[in-house]
């Protein structure tokens, strides 16, 4: 659902990010990072909400987190979680070279066992794991964002599948009906206020009331 134009409008990142992408969509050891109108829309909620305690579901190789910790208040703190060590050891090492390494703190582990265990409010929540599970994660997400927070969850049209069911591949046929099950849930949530926005591949942008 990219669309090229509108990709174009979008600042250049600085050099290591933009190198951090060029990465990801060349190198294997790389995980697929998030899409640049969905994180322009990151960049301008952060602008927006100025949240204190960021948690991140999906770590993949760190991007999206260092670029949350270069457009978030001095005093801020980023918790990610990646369930594959090699992505997570990557995401490592790129905190560590962004020099971000006292704002970001990286957790390997399954989510939905560390989501579990952790705690402590979140102000913003930015959801961009194994979508199939975002229905159970979402229990210990609402227990930890904050009244008032904000949660983005991406990928949430999964390439055209949620909307026209033509496109579903057969092997995808459990994660969009989980994905219809999450998308229900989040938009009938009486403690949420949602609203579904088609850039990228979609995402779901929920205040906790």
């Amino acid at each position: 659902m990219e669309n090229n134009y509108l990709d174009e409008l979008i600042p250049k990142r600085d050099e290591f990010l933009e190198n951090l992408r060029y990465k990801s969509s060349l190198e294997e050891s790389y995980a697929p990072i998030v899409q640049k109108s969905t994180e322009q829309l990151i960049v301008t909620l952060l602008k927006l909400i100025k949240p204190h305690r960021v948690l991140e579901v999906g770590t993949a190789v760190g991007y999206s987190a260092i670029l949350m910790a270069q457009n978030l208040p001095d005093d801020s703190s980023i918790v990610t979680i990646e369930r594959y060590k090699k992505h997570a050891d990557i995401a490592v090492d790129n905190v560590f070279a962004s020099g971000f390494e006292k704002k970001i703190k990286v957790i390997e582990g399954e989510a939905a066992e560390v989501l579990h265990w952790l705690d402590g409010r979140f102000d913003f929540i930015f959801l961009d794991a194994a979508k199939g599970q975002y229905i159970e994660f979402l229990p210990d997400i609402m227990r930890l964002l904050n009244s008032g927070g904000v949660l983005l969850s991406d990928n949430i049209l999964y390439h055209g599948m949620i909307e026209d069911e033509e496109k579903v591949e057969r092997r995808k046929i459990t994660i969009v009906k989980r994905l219809h099950m999450y998308l229900e849930e989040i938009m009938n949530n009486e403690n949420l206020t949602t609203s579904i926005i088609p850039i990228g591949d979609g995402v779901a942008l929920s205040v906790k009331k």
